[in-house]
């Protein structure tokens, strides 16, 4: 399954706010066999946000959409919504119930703004939206499923997790995807890629390689696709076996390990300890070693 995620806001557009929620969703929706094809940005604007459905219907097979279902005028996911798949806006009673019972609880009155707010299109499927007030709204059309869930962080993530995900589950058009990223040092990423240029030219055709080089190490992250994560496992730790042996002394971990858990993790197997005496660094390397969690088993102190 492919998806591409659409933001709106002009918040996004002129460097107000960092658009941290497409990273969020881009590793969920990873994790879950959904492959993100595209992240397009469009301002608070009803023909903006027209184009970009369009466009986006015609290459993928899920649209999420973030932004634009407050109460205030400058929200207008909803009507573009409406205008896209020819409905209407229609009051939804249990939406507003969930409203008026978060509000009494805070002891703020109900307005005409946070009533407005239960105004969903009316052939949509209403997301239950329990950690705001704004809920999600689930559309299909031509075989792709449009989802549209609020820009405020921690709502977008219940909605996610809780309604979206589980949805996509059930539909059963999600693949297997099975991710493991191998930690380098020691070569550039030049030479790193020349001296796997065989091996990168034989993997099979559903495990793809990506190279994420840092002023420190270069980042291998091999992907597989297919219909079994077991079995996706399996062939992406058999092609690392072959990569060992090509690059055995420059492979120090793998995922998100950081080179002081590694280092305290070998510290631990062999049973030896560490001391650190630091100049110019002024105690960074400490700080790095007893950043890593049950450290006083090895790590014996420092002086600067």
């Amino acid at each position: 399954m492919k998806a591409e995620i659409i933001t709106i806001g002009d918040e996004i557009l002129i460097g107000q706010i960092i658009d941290t929620n497409s990273a969020w969703i881009a590793e969920q929706f990873n994790l879950n066999g959904i492959e993100i094809y595209q992240i397009t940005s469009v301002h608070d604007n009803h023909e903006h946000i027209l184009e970009a459905l369009k466009k986006a219907e015609e290459k993928v097979d899920l649209v999420i959409m973030t932004g634009g279902l407050g109460p205030t005028k400058d929200d207008i996911t909803k009507n573009a919504l409406c205008d896209y798949f020819n409905t209407k806006l229609v009051f939804h009673q249990p939406t507003f119930e969930h409203i008026k019972t978060r509000f009494t609880k805070l002891n703020i009155d109900v307005n005409k703004l946070n009533r407005d707010q239960a105004l969903v299109p009316e052939s949509c499927a209403v997301l239950f939206n329990k950690a705001g007030t704004a809920p999600g709204l689930w559309f299909e059309k031509n075989d792709t499923y449009f989802v549209s869930v609020p820009g405020v962080p921690f709502e977008m993530k219940y909605l996610v997790e809780n309604e979206i995900l589980p949805r996509l589950r059930v539909s059963g058009k999600a693949k297997a995807i099975y991710h493991k990223t191998v930690l380098t040092q020691g070569l550039p990423e030049s030479m790193l890629a020349m001296k796997l240029e065989e091996w990168e030219d034989s993997l099979p055709a559903n495990v793809k390689l990506a190279y994420l080089p840092s002023p420190m190490a270069v980042r291998l992250r091999l992907s597989a696709t297919g219909n079994n994560e077991i079995d996706l496992r399996l062939q992406v730790e058999a092609e690392i076996e072959k990569l060992q042996k090509i690059i055995p002394d420059h492979i120090y971990g793998y995922n998100n390990e950081t080179m002081a858990e590694v280092i305290g993790r070998l510290l631990k197997l062999n049973g030896k300890t560490l001391a650190v005496a630091e100049s110019c660094t002024g105690g960074y390397i400490s700080h790095l070693i007893t950043s890593v969690a049950g450290c006083s088993v090895f790590y014996k102190g420092s002086v600067t």
